[in-house]
């Protein structure tokens, strides 16, 4: 897992995400707005490879990243109303812990190497 772009995991969690929220049931608005905030991830660092400039690439990352956070919020809501088990919540949590830590370890060297 650790040698795919964040690209590559975002894109799977999305379609793991997708097959979880068809298969939960939760209320609609917690898994749109699930799947939304997770398909931004890899939408988000897919622009920044085409970046017009470092800090447009640096902003492109950092939105992903807000995405990220945001996706756990919502795997955590989905865990608390009970619509998610304890190894759902806690594998795709991880996953989301791998692509947000591969974001902030990629905007730190992208600001160390604008400097």
């Amino acid at each position: 897992m650790n040698g795919k772009t964040i690209k590559e995991l975002a894109i799977e969690l999305t379609v793991e995400l997708t097959e979880l929220c068809d298969s939960v049931d939760a209320k609609s608005i917690y898994k749109n707005q699930l799947l939304r905030s997770c398909s931004s991830i890899g939408a988000n660092a897919h622009e920044a490879t085409y970046a017009h400039s470092r800090a447009d690439f640096i902003s492109k990352l950092e939105i992903s990243l807000k995405e990220c956070y945001e996706t756990e919020y919502w795997l955590e809501v989905l865990f608390r109303v009970n619509s998610l088990t304890n190894e759902q919540y806690k594998a795709v949590s991880n996953k989301c812990g791998t692509i947000r830590r591969k974001l902030i370890a990629s905007i730190t060297t992208a600001k160390k190497n604008s400097k």
